[in-house]
């Protein structure tokens, strides 16, 4: 008989531990969209956040810039996943959510709070987190906000603009901002999706950067135009924010990137002058990272590596 209960009693505990390990478990979103074959969803603040995962041991998550998503790293995928768990997020109303820019929650805020809820919900601990462009503005967020998710600091050209405020470089990328964006609305708001991706680029760019590009490019800008209504605010982060980091930094900087990446990679130094020069990638402009990637992928991963 005791041994009856006792059996009985080991079962309802097992019962129970099998229970908190479901429970634990993140809880997978159902989409709202159609999501690719090989694509995972979570719900984070309230969104069915996308995500590509490959790859396993200590996680890398990377976070792609405007007009763009999870697909933009295709070139680093094979490489990073031999050695590190890559979580390639796709940003709140990037694709594969075809977004009009109809909500205000798209801001580099909501993105960093984003990124660090998918980060505590995949149970990653600290993560190698790198961003490219604004990507850099949100992992430079995360990494002042969440510090305690951060194992190193990967900056691809990031955007530094809330270090250089009522600098004239800043008046002149606000403008052009919100140049961009009522463009990119008023194209949407008539319904001419392709007129505004070929508008927000030329703009952008220089006029005729359309008609030239690869039709991959045009791709990903017409799947994410919505989000050209973004306001050209890049977060709140200080000189004060970088300084508290103790966490290694790799700053990577474009050989022909725009002049403005090196000069807020400057001003970043000036806060913390311990972060290393940047290492600068040949026959690359701001997209290294598809220009010259067997650079790009060794110096990513050679520092990696080190920590």
């Amino acid at each position: 008989m005791a041994m009856k209960k006792s059996m009985k009693m080991l079962l309802i505990v097992l019962m129970l531990i099998a229970l908190a390990s479901f429970l634990s478990l993140p809880a997978l979103a159902a989409p709202k969209w159609p999501i690719p074959d090989g694509i995972k969803t979570i719900e984070v603040n309230g969104y069915d956040m996308a995500y590509q995962e490959v790859g396993s041991g200590t996680p890398l998550v990377l976070i792609h810039g405007s007009m763009s998503d999870y697909r933009t790293w295709g070139t680093q995928v094979p490489d990073f996943s031999k050695a590190y768990r890559t979580i390639l997020v796709s940003l709140r109303h990037s694709y594969p959510e075809k977004w009009n820019g109809d909500r205000d929650d798209f801001s580099v805020a909501q993105h960093a709070s984003d990124v660090a809820a998918l980060i505590k919900k995949l149970n990653n601990g600290k993560v190698h987190l790198l961003g490219w462009s604004r990507g850099g503005s949100i992992a430079l967020t995360v990494a002042s906000l969440y510090p305690e998710v951060i194992r190193t600091l990967v900056l691809v050209d990031g955007n530094m603009l809330p270090l250089i405020p009522g600098t004239p470089q800043e008046q002149k990328w606000m403008a052009a901002a919100k140049a961009s964006a009522e463009s990119v609305r008023a194209n949407l708001a008539k319904g001419e999706r392709e007129k505004a991706a070929q508008e927000w680029l030329d703009l952008n760019s220089r006029p005729g950067t359309w008609e030239k590009a690869p039709d991959r490019l045009k791709q990903s800008i017409l799947d994410n135009i919505g989000t050209g209504t973004d306001s050209g605010e890049r977060g709140k982060f200080s000189c004060a924010d970088i300084q508290k980091f103790s966490f290694p930094i790799l700053l990577l900087n474009g050989e022909r990137s725009p002049k403005l990446y090196e000069e807020m990679i400057a001003v970043m130094r000036q806060c913390k002058p311990d972060i290393p020069a940047p290492l600068i990638v040949p026959n690359a402009t701001h997209t290294m990272h598809r220009d010259n990637p067997q650079f790009f992928n060794k110096a990513v991963l050679d520092f990696l590596n080190q920590h």
